[in-house]
């Protein structure tokens, strides 16, 4: 569309994320009906969150302890008084025409999240981004288009499920800092266990809000909220479009439109949807049938008493215990059960940057072609660690050791008792690994000349001639030493 080299020149991009986040009770914010899952359509559903008249809603109270203990751990301040607002609207998702939600005292206001930021050069450079408000809220039913003529069906079985809903400041300058900004986020939500964070089932669902404006200028451009964005790389991907439709807008002259539009991943367009509303629109006034009420600090200190070591904090204990790089470290600890693992993997007397390394690359590739998740791997964090020890001691090499995980990966067995069945132990001998490069050199009398003559990637060939006659067995770093000493002498 537009040229990005203009638009990273003239302008700024603007992004805040609304996320919401769909707590993990069992049953909905204000009544007793159950939250699961899949169930037939219009299953899960009473009086109150039917909106039938004469029905009362009463909190749960657990929704509550989770929207505390989140705001917690994005350095939010605790609300001491609180109250839920009436916002309205008439959608045929809303039976009560109303959502039950919090206005101008929700549970949690400010706070910030750190997000760290891969430089040109792969390091990481950490960017504090502000946290607007934290608030409960009632989910609203879905509308089923599908299969249906003339008209839609509503299931409201999502209808009343407890929502947080999590509202950035306006400091992401890019499509890369959302998606690293939802990364973290959705990293201190699975560490809390206050939310699966499922987007396949609408656990956490995101609405981005993006402006340009002229670099330089303090004053914020038109925004536009997008929808529908159904994985972070969708987010991405609509941001990217939308920064692009902006610039071409304002390059020829003409106006932003305030409004709301649908992000279509297929077609990888956004499309009006509506109008933006403001605030007044919704019409907001307090709930009558819940009265505010008071949530004391012992209470608060008490959910405070109970948050886990949180994906910072694991992170730098990660670099600081057991020498990983700083990406490493963040690069785990963004999925819980993968940090896990790695712990798990390295009380086995494993070195701490190979464990790293083999679960990063060999483990998680053959675990993804699988579409297997790493709680379920057939390869324990113990038969890793004793592969991982089977490298350290040279026992195997490297390049045997990719051979074998994919054979522990479907058999099941140790690495120990492959090596050991299929005589794949390295070749450690100095006189061994001797005659071998002498037959590779005497195999090979070009190559060497290549080499006298300052062609290093000779020396590369003859590498991979010794470990093919070595059949992979021989110690990498010894066929290299013995390689340069003989050819240097020879020269």
């Amino acid at each position: 569309m537009t040229d990005n080299s203009r638009l990273t020149t003239n302008y700024e991009t603007v992004i805040g994320l609304e996320v919401h986040v769909q707590l993990d009770t069992k049953s909905k914010l204000f009544c007793a009906c159950p939250t699961t899952f899949g169930s037939e359509p219009n299953r899960n559903t009473c009086p109150v969150c039917l909106g039938w008249p004469g029905s009362l809603p009463v909190l749960n109270e657990q929704a509550l302890k989770f929207a505390v203990k989140t705001g917690l751990a994005l350095n939010a301040e605790i609300a001491e008084r609180l109250k839920f607002d009436r916002k309205n609207y008439f959608y045929p998702d809303l039976p009560k025409a109303y959502q039950i939600s919090q206005f101008d005292m929700p549970v949690n206001k400010g706070g910030h999240l750190l997000i760290d930021l891969k430089r040109a050069d792969g390091s990481l450079e950490e960017k504090r981004i502000g946290i607007t408000r934290a608030h409960l809220e009632e989910d609203a039913g879905k509308l089923v288009h599908e299969g249906v003529k003339d008209g839609s069906l509503v299931d409201y079985n999502r209808g009343g499920i407890p929502l947080l809903e999590i509202v950035s400041e306006p400091d992401l300058r890019s499509p890369e800092e959302a998606y690293a900004y939802l990364l973290a986020l959705k990293a201190v939500l699975e560490y809390l266990e206050v939310s699966d964070c499922n987007m396949e089932e609408g656990s956490l669902r995101c609405d981005a809000n993006v402006s340009i404006r002229p670099k330089g200028e303090a004053k914020f451009g038109t925004r536009v909220e997008i929808k529908n964005l159904n994985s972070f790389k969708a987010v991405q991907k609509a941001i990217q479009y939308e920064v692009e439709r902006h610039t071409k807008v304002l390059e020829s002259g003409e106006k932003i439109s305030q409004e709301t539009r649908l992000w279509n991943d297929d077609k990888g367009q956004t499309f009006l949807m509506r109008s933006k509303e403001e605030a007044h629109d919704y019409r907001y006034f307090p709930e009558p049938d819940l009265v505010p009420f008071t949530l004391s600090r012992e209470s608060v200190e008490k959910i405070r008493a109970t948050l886990p070591e949180l994906p910072a904090d694991r992170a730098k204990r990660l670099i600081r215990d057991h020498g990983l790089s700083p990406y490493d470290a963040y690069t785990l600890v963004q999925d819980r059960k993968l940090a896990n693992y790695f712990e798990a993997a390295i009380k086995e007397k494993a070195g701490a940057k190979l464990t790293s390394n083999w679960i990063q690359s060999e483990l998680l590739a053959l675990l993804n072609s699988k579409k297997i998740s790493i709680e379920n791997s057939p390869v324990k964090p113990a038969d890793l660690a004793g592969l991982v020890r089977l490298i350290e001691n040279n026992t195997i090499s490297g390049k045997i050791a990719k051979d074998v995980l994919p054979e522990m990966f479907e058999t099941g067995k140790s690495a120990e008792a492959i090596v050991k069945e299929k005589g794949l132990v390295q070749v450690t001998d100095t006189k061994q690994i001797e005659e071998a490069v002498d037959k590779a050199l005497a195999a090979n009398p070009k190559s060497v000349e290549d080499f006298r003559a300052g062609k290093q990637q000779a020396l590369g060939f003859l590498v991979g001639q010794v470990m093919k006659e070595t059949k992979g067995k021989a110690n990498p770093k010894m066929v290299n030493e013995i390689l340069e000493k003989k050819l240097k002498i020879s020269t």
